[in-house]
C-alpha cells in the first residue's frame, strides 16, 4: 500500500509493505510527526485511494477492500466502513446533541441492528459508563469522552478498529488507564486494532507491536515492523 501527495519535486510518499493482524491483536503506528501516520490509517480506513495496493482483505471471510478502494467505489466502500470498521478519533468525535447512550447506539442504529446488545452492555459495564449513558457528552471528562467514542466504535461489533492518537488529549495516568482498557477489549472481543501515536514509550510498555515510519529518501517513509 502505498500513496504520493503532491508532485515529485515537492511531494511526500508512504508506504506500508505489509500488514496482517488476527483477531485480538493490537498494532501500532509510530514515528515523528508528518511521517503519514494519519495518511497511512486513512488509506487502511478505505478514506484514501492509494497509488499501489496489492491486495487488502477485512474479516474471517476474506472480504476484497483492495478493488472497491481502487476502483473508488463508494457504495462498496462505504458499506465496507459502516459494518467491517470502527473508528476512535483523536478528540472522540461524540455528537453534542445526542446522550451517551445514544451516541453509543448510534453504528448500531444506522445498520438496522437491534440497539439492545450484550456485547455493548459488556463493553459499558467494563469501561464505567452505565452511570454516564443520560448525560451528554458535554457532562463527561475527557477522559470519559474517550472511553465512550471506544465503545461507539466497537458497538456493531466491527472487524478492524482504527484509532488515531486516541491518548493525545489525555494526562500521562488517564492516558494509560485508557490504553489498557481498550487493549483488555480488544482481546476479550476478538477483534483486531490498529492504533496512531506519538508516544511510544506507552506503546512499548504494553508491549504492541510497532509499525515505524522511517525515512525512505528525502521525501517519503515506509513502515515497517520494529
Amino acid at each position: 500500500m502505498a500513496i504520493q501527495r503532491g508532485g515529485k519535486q515537492q511531494g511526500y510518499g508512504v508506504s506500508l509493505p505489509s500488514l496482517s493482524l488476527k483477531p485480538g491483536e493490537v498494532a501500532a503506528l509510530t514515528g515523528p510527526s508528518g511521517c503519514g501516520k494519519s495518511t497511512l490509517l486513512e488509506m487502511i480506513g478505505l478514506i484514501l485511494r492509494p497509488d499501489r495496493l496489492a491486495g487488502y482483505r477485512l474479516g474471517p471471510d476474506h472480504a476484497d477492500a483492495a478493488r472497491p478502494l481502487l476502483a473508488g467505489d463508494q457504495d462498496r466502500l462505504s458499506a465496507l466502513r459502516a459494518r467491517r470498521l470502527g473508528f476512535v478519533l483523536q478528540n472522540g468525535g461524540l455528537l453534542p446533541y445526542l446522550s451517551i447512550e445514544h451516541n453509543i447506539h448510534l453504528p448500531r442504529r444506522m445498520l438496522d441492528m437491534p440497539l439492545a446488545s450484550a456485547w455493548v452492555d459488556n463493553a459499558v459495564a467494563h469501561l464505567g459508563l452505565a452511570p454516564l449513558l443520560k448525560k451528554m457528552p458535554r457532562q463527561l471528562s475527557i477522559g470519559e469522552r474517550q472511553r465512550v467514542a471506544f465503545v461507539r466504535a466497537i458497538a456493531h461489533q466491527p472487524q478492524l478498529l482504527l484509532a488515531d492518537e486516541p491518548t493525545a488529549a489525555l494526562d500521562p495516568h488517564n492516558a494509560r488507564q485508557l490504553f489498557a482498557l481498550m487493549l483488555e477489549m480488544v482481546g476479550e472481543l476478538n477483534i483486531s486494532a490498529l492504533v496512531v501515536s506519538h508516544d511510544w514509550q506507552l506503546v512499548d510498555a504494553f508491549h504492541i507491536r510497532r509499525l515505524h515510519g522511517r525515512p525512505q529518501g528525502d521525501r517519503g517513509s515506509v513502515f515497517e515492523s520494529q
